[in-house]
């Protein structure tokens, strides 16, 4: 079946939502997500989102932190533009509806790591799932908006097979989506298409993320000709509840938010010992590289399974007004996070590359727009700044409604060229769903294990060897069956994994989240983006260096 509308947005978080809320003004909206509408990263953001609303904060303040964490690799252009339109975009959230905390004309502001100053606007530690709750209200009020739950997105529509044309001279026309109730390809057609569907904290096997952040607008993005940066740069959140004896997936990730050493927690060993003195004169309030990293290094140093988090500086009150749903959730496990230090690990948590965009978020391919995590937008450079993915997101979605409605002028009712219906060819209903399991459990594996926290030259080279081998399997196996949303997500990890790694080995030195032991300085003449794209003869391409696609 084909749908027509004037716009799609593909993710249902705050960039997407959002981003559609605005173009519903000007034509009809269809909103594509692979679970329900509320399902997303943003839904489980605590922290919050960064801006500079009163003095002695200011926005030069708020450029600094935000250069500084980003080691050299922001782009101070698009650093600026973000930050002076912080606050208007903060207040159009909440003519929105979002419930800031605070009293009446006076917000709550929080503090995170990297920060100079309280600047962190927060809804308690349920941030997010605040936000969503308003854009989805607001969106599932306009009668110009359909949104379509529980569809997969496979690949994007174009008017030229990439193998054909340049990304510059195609087009991008919408996507297919698989139903997942009826297993049936749908056409999703379009005027302008906006990717918003997060990162891709699943290439880990151990990750804050939903279930559903499988990078899948950064790979189908790259299939279509799209180029894609700095991939390399994996933010590893410091602070995830360590609960081995968790038995769901949620309970093994649930993230304890940086505004909890923003508010005076402190990093212990076993023995009670402190240890990020060592590291960094900010202390717990350092960067999350630099904390993530100590932490890695002092579980090797000792062996040890986790360090904790103590919160016992602070009275059970405030921590119950300022962090409910963390407070809530240690108690489900039998945790007093007032009274007791709160085992925590570090885990794979945002993507600070992705799909290169204009300060629109423009693609390279006509018609495609990237907002959210799965944008390169230049913001974050080889590290973001804590709460600035939120800002990010709102900033973003602003621009591209913007430069939509200026290249969308006139009658929208127009569809674009007919595009061809799913064809599955000779695929067959799967009977070795154990191919999926199998793969997916070795990439990830294999990913946590080689292309971590800390990397090295023999690592990452044993793993691109490794991962192109799965590689293979994957896309035999794609090709002859049916698809499902396991194997469409196995699909796009299998792809996201080798691009993280030959990202990886390009660089010849550490910066920011990127940390080789074979060359552990940063290194000027390698202060530049690295940069993946599918070229029109099928052909890898990564700064001088080219590679054969598997």
């Amino acid at each position: 079946m084909e749908h027509l509308s004037d716009f799609l947005v593909v993710g249902s978080g705050i960039a997407g939502l959002l981003t559609a809320h605005k173009l519903s003004a000007i034509g009809t909206v269809h909103v594509v997500t692979k679970k329900g509408a509320v399902h997303s990263n943003t839904n489980h953001a605590q922290g919050g989102i960064a801006a500079v609303m009163e003095a002695p904060d200011s926005f030069e303040a708020h450029v600094q932190d935000t250069l500084k964490a980003g080691a050299g690799l922001c782009d101070e252009r698009i650093v600026r533009m973000v930050v002076a339109d912080g606050p208007a975009r903060v207040r159009e959230l909440m003519e929105l509806g979002v419930r800031f905390s605070g009293e009446p004309g006076k917000l709550d502001l929080g503090m995170e790591g990297g920060h100079s100053h309280r600047r962190v606007l927060h809804a308690g530690d349920l941030t997010g799932r605040e936000i969503e709750r308003a854009l989805v209200d607001a969106c599932r009020s306009s009668a110009s908006i359909r949104i379509f739950e529980n569809h997969s997105t496979v690949d994007l529509l174009l008017c030229e097979h990439p193998s054909k044309a340049s990304p510059r001279s195609n087009r991008c026309l919408g996507a297919y989506a698989l139903e997942d109730s009826t297993g049936a390809v749908h056409s999703f057609t379009s005027r302008a298409t906006v990717l918003a569907t997060g990162g891709a904290g699943k290439v880990y096997m151990y990750t804050s993320n939903p279930d559903i952040a499988s990078g899948d607008g950064m790979a189908m993005s790259y299939r279509a000709g799209a180029e894609l940066r700095n991939l390399e740069f994996v933010q590893f959140h410091p602070t995830c509840l360590y609960d081995p004896g968790s038995m769901t997936e949620e309970g093994r990730r649930f993230l304890l938010s940086e505004a909890l050493r923003g508010e005076g927690g402190r990093l212990l060993l076993k023995d009670g010992s402190r240890f990020m003195e060592r590291y960094d004169p900010r202390k717990e309030l350092a960067p999350r590289d630099i904390v993530a990293r100590a932490i890695d290094a002092e579980m090797k140093r000792t062996g040890a399974e986790c360090v904790y988090l103590d919160m016992s500086a602070r009275p059970k009150g405030f921590l119950e007004r300022r962090f409910p749903g963390i407070m809530a959730h240690c108690r489900s496990i039998g945790l007093d996070m007032a009274a007791q230090p709160i085992p925590v690990v570090p885990a794979a948590h945002f993507f600070c590359g992705g799909v290169q965009t204009d300060q629109d978020g423009a693609t390279d391919i006509p018609g495609l727009f990237a907002v959210g995590e799965t944008a390169h937008t230049g913001l974050h450079g080889a590290n973001r700044l804590a709460s600035n993915s939120l800002l990010e997101c709102a900033i973003f979605a602003h621009r591209a409604f913007l430069r939509i409605q200026r290249d969308n002028q006139g009658p929208l009712a127009a569809p674009p060229a007919r595009v061809a219906p799913w064809d599955p060819g000779k695929a067959v209903p799967s009977n070795e769903a154990v191919v999926v399991q199998q793969n997916w459990d070795s990439l990830r594996r294999l990913m946590w294990n080689y292309v971590g926290i800390v990397r090295s030259d023999r690592r990452l080279k044993n793993a691109l060897e490794r991962i192109r081998i799965i590689s293979r399997d994957v896309s035999d196996y794609y090709w002859h069956v049916l698809l499902t949303r396991d194997l469409i997500e196995l699909r796009n990890i299998a792809l996201l994994s080798e691009l993280i790694v030959a990202c990886a080995l390009s660089r010849r030195e550490s910066r920011g989240l990127h940390f080789n032991t074979d060359c552990p300085d940063a290194v000027e003449a390698e202060r530049h983006d690295s940069v993946v794209s599918r070229y029109h003869d099928g052909k890898l391409s990564l700064g001088t260096q080219e590679a054969a696609l598997p």
